[in-house]
């Protein structure tokens, strides 16, 4: 476009053992929805940092309206007209939506006219919200709402958003898609990052791909087909994740009849869930989120303590045990929140490496740590799922999102279980590492060990489970082959058309 909001041009920006941008160009027009593609690791983060303020690039220069712009903060940008929903939500439960809101502004008017406003813009573009609701009580679609009417407040120049969409239902990204195509028609710019590329594909204009810290190439998603650009990421061909024929054997973990109530204030409480996995088995459970995904996976795990029998694992109660008793016994689990729950933030990767894989890998000895070993388990890690890190040293924080995630997949694949729970385990990476991660959990099944994989991407379902089922308000449906499975079966499961009976393969 002729008309520039943004001009990037030769941005830098190195840390120590990685160049994270190395002389990124490129323009975001007035009104133009720019696409920022890239592979974890690619640059993506750091290069939307240095436009909001939170780093400092080492040489290059932005130019806003034609104007000099480097923001030393987030609030100057904010003054400028940068706004940004980070895929992280920053939000307090315990506050209402109008306090949160608040709490994002630099002068907040007095509440009652911030409660108008509030109403005013969010039923205006299309994403209605009631500021005096607590937080805690809204879903993950109604919190995002929150983030962005909290940055539309701003009334933006540009609009960054960073993975707006994992936690979306296919209706909630219409009703998302329609507000930003409101506002691209009212002139502002987006600057949109998201590894969903058929989304890329159906709402941006123009496609800026990354790849180890340099611009590759652009664009226009409308004419390239997301395999093309996915192989643009990457650098090379996009393997597609292969499943083999195997017969399920005996039942590896069994549920029958279990409610719990939600240790969380904010949590859904798991009601009368039936389950049962088959080694070789992949059971795949969709759901909106915060429908008791967090609440199954500590049941399984081992978090939140059930009567003994209420979990059978290879037919021997296992109920009252707490992670570590289960991880000896093969039950491996691996939480959605990678930064806090997975892994400990300021930690290194051989820290983390030791917290879950002491007992399977053999990393301590009556006592004391084998500090050699776990290095060499990190190490195996890092290599095995491609983590893009300067070494096991580094502290998990440091890692991008995605990376991380494959860190804490592989951390739990390589030690061999009997059962493995995971709950989104593509989280926020890239095509050719979701990739990766399914070809694992598959081979995983294929060795004859069983699976439950929770996720809200039920393309991801689709493509790695044999059987499916829906959680939708702590309840969770009969399983069902997932051969045949219709798009309209799934949506009824997944609203509460809840079966009595479990179907077993």
């Amino acid at each position: 476009m002729s008309d520039i909001l943004l001009s990037i041009q030769g941005l830098t920006k190195a840390y120590p053992g990685v160049v994270a941008n190395d002389t990124v160009s490129f323009d975001i027009g007035v009104g133009e929805v720019h696409a920022l593609l890239g592979e974890n690791g690619a640059g993506k983060s750091t290069l939307v940092k240095m436009i909001y303020g939170l780093v400092k690039p080492d040489s290059g220069q932005m130019l806003l309206r034609g104007q000099p712009f480097a923001p030393p903060e987030p609030r100057a940008a904010r003054a400028d007209g940068i706004a940004m929903v980070f895929q992280h939500f920053s939000l307090f439960d315990a506050l209402s939506v109008a306090e949160n809101i608040a709490l994002g502004m630099e002068d907040p008017p007095p509440m009652r006219d911030l409660s108008r406003r509030i109403r005013e813009v969010s039923e205006t573009y299309g994403l209605p919200l009631d500021p005096y609701r607590t937080v805690g009580d809204l879903s993950a679609g109604e919190r995002q709402r929150v983030e962005i009417i909290r940055c539309l407040l701003q009334y933006p120049r540009l609009l960054i958003m960073d993975e707006p969409t994992s936690v979306l239902t296919p209706q909630e990204v219409d009703i998302l898609f329609q507000t930003l195509q409101k506002l691209q028609s009212e002139g502002t710019s987006i600057l949109y990052i998201s590894h969903k590329l058929e989304e890329i594909r159906k709402l941006c204009d123009t496609a800026t791909i990354l790849r180890l810290g340099q611009n590759v190439g652009t664009c226009v998603p409308a004419e390239t087909t997301a395999r093309d650009m996915a192989e643009m990421m990457v650098g090379t061909s996009l393997q597609t994740p292969e499943r083999s024929g195997r017969a399920l054997g005996d039942v590896a973990l069994d549920i029958s009849g279990l409610s719990v109530p939600s240790p969380s204030a904010f949590g859904t409480s798991l009601k009368k869930v039936h389950l049962t996995v088959r080694k070789g088995e992949i059971l795949g459970i969709g759901g909106v989120a915060g429908n008791g995904q967090d609440e199954l996976l500590g049941v399984l795990s081992g978090e939140i303590s059930t009567p003994s029998d209420a979990v059978m694992l290879a037919g021997a109660p296992v109920g009252r045990l707490g992670p570590t008793a289960r991880r000896k016994l093969g039950l491996l689990a691996a939480p959605e929140e990678r930064l806090g729950h997975a892994a400990a933030p300021d930690m290194s990767l051989t820290e983390n490496a030791l917290l879950t894989g002491a007992v399977r890998e053999k990393l301590e000895n009556r006592g004391f740590l084998r500090w050699g070993a776990a290095q060499g388990f990190a190490e195996r890690i890092i290599e095995a799922f491609d983590v893009r890190t300067p070494g096991p040293a580094n502290a998990a924080r440091s890692l991008s999102g995605g990376n991380l995630q494959k860190f804490v997949i592989g951390r739990e694949v390589l030690q061999d279980p009997e059962v493995l729970v995971v709950n989104q385990p593509t989280w926020g990476v890239d095509a050719a590492a979701a990739a990766a991660i399914r070809q694992a959990l598959l081979d995983l099944a294929a060795k004859g060990a069983a699976v439950i994989c929770i996720s809200q991407d039920l393309d991801e379902l689709m493509e790695i489970s044999d059987s499916f089922a829906a959680l939708n308000e702590g309840r969770l449906s009969a399983h069902k082959d997932t051969a045949g499975l219709t798009v309209d079966e799934i949506g009824l499961m997944m609203g509460g058309a809840h079966g009595m009976e479990v179907a077993h393969v």
